[in-house]
């Protein structure tokens, strides 16, 4: 098997090194929440504040990846695992730099992210509910893509058709159709400054 002949290289710059040179720890803040929620908006809103601040960070947005990385890839159940079981790896090796990592995805399932979860030294993976009802979702519809999908068009929609499995625990929780975005930020970064990530 192919995998045999596969050794791990370790690097000769650790971890623990960037981020003493960073001034700040690497860490995965995963935003899930349902489509419309405000994900990619909150996370950049964030990484503005933490570039401002000399942070290294960077977004990793769920559309986006879609047209590199995980391009070709759907949205059956296996697809959305495959995509987020590749964004967890990508995520890790932003971890290993040292960056602070912002990634917005759906990330339907609870099992995927326990898996991205598992991937990093705990305290690495912070979960950040962006929750908004679906009604909000809804009426936001920034893509049209809820009007898609109670029209038929679009198959496997989560919170329509396909199910989104809430985080029973979250590090963090923002209500997106209650707090503005500049409140949610602040949350955030209070999350951070709180467990000296920042």
């Amino acid at each position: 098997m192919t995998e045999n002949n596969i050794v791990w290289h370790d690097t000769t710059i650790k971890k623990e090194e960037r981020q003493e040179r960073n001034g700040h720890k690497s860490t995965i803040l995963w935003f899930t929440g349902l489509s419309g929620a405000g994900k990619s908006t909150l996370a950049n809103a964030l990484e503005q504040q933490l570039f401002k601040q000399g942070k290294n960070s960077y977004v990793l947005d769920g559309d986006n990846v879609r047209h590199g990385l995980n391009k070709g890839l759907g949205f059956s159940d296996e697809d959305r695992k495959e995509n987020i079981r590749r964004i967890g790896e990508v995520a890790k090796l932003f971890v290993d730099a040292g960056t602070i990592v912002c990634t917005a995805f759906i990330s339907p399932f609870k099992e995927d992210r326990d898996r991205v979860r598992n991937l990093v030294e705990e305290g690495e993976f912070i979960e950040v509910y962006v929750r908004c009802s679906l009604e909000a979702c809804e009426e936001r519809d920034p893509k049209g893509l809820y009007k898609k999908a109670r029209a038929g068009e679009i198959p496997e929609f989560t919170g329509i058709s396909s199910p989104y499995e809430e985080p029973e625990s979250p590090e963090v929780i923002v209500d997106s159709d209650k707090q503005t975005v500049e409140e949610s930020v602040e949350i955030i970064i209070s999350y951070l400054q709180e467990k000296n990530i920042l």
